[in-house]
């Protein structure tokens, strides 16, 4: 089959590929870009394991072509970070707040919260909940994870956290 040159920007740097058109963006960021933060879990886009932020929008890479990124800017798990490598204030959260257990779906669950986060720098409860409804986790019971958001929501606006009573 004959291959397709892709270029694009992912975590700040451009990145050019051949693909095979079939080829899905999941597999070219973790296989080509050998950036495996973004899990492949179910491939229909039910779980949210391969979220990643295009162009400002939260995507499921396993059912996007790797050709339909061409030309895009990409945010990955591993672009995440603040740019001296400590820790953003999503991941600190989820560390802190204990926001993970097996990880299997924390790097599309902070992906999402990410964009959630621009999108809405001081979300309720509720809007959390909804805006990572996409995202699935097996093991957390998600109470942690929205503590986790909730907590980064309030570094991010330089407010103290207050950890709801239960």
């Amino acid at each position: 089959m004959a291959k397709t040159h892709v270029k694009m920007v992912v975590n700040g740097a451009e990145v050019e590929g051949l693909v095979e058109p079939r080829t899905l963006l999941i597999h070219f960021i973790r296989e080509q870009l050998l950036l495996t933060g973004a899990h492949i879990g179910c491939e229909t886009t039910h779980c949210g394991a391969c979220t990643v932020d295009i162009d400002g929008r939260s995507v499921k890479s396993c059912t996007m072509f790797a050709v339909q990124a061409n030309g895009t800017e990409i945010l990955t798990i591993e672009g995440i970070a603040n740019d001296d490598g400590t820790l953003s204030a999503l991941q600190e959260g989820f560390r802190q707040m204990h926001g993970l257990q097996c990880g299997f779906c924390t790097p599309g669950m902070i992906v999402r919260a990410h964009r959630l986060l621009q999108e809405n720098p001081n979300p309720t409860e509720e809007e959390i909940r909804y805006g990572i409804a996409g995202n699935l986790c097996r093991c957390t019971g998600y109470q942690n994870i929205v503590k986790a958001i909730q907590y980064a929501a309030a570094k991010i606006n330089g407010t103290d956290f207050q950890e709801a009573a239960e």
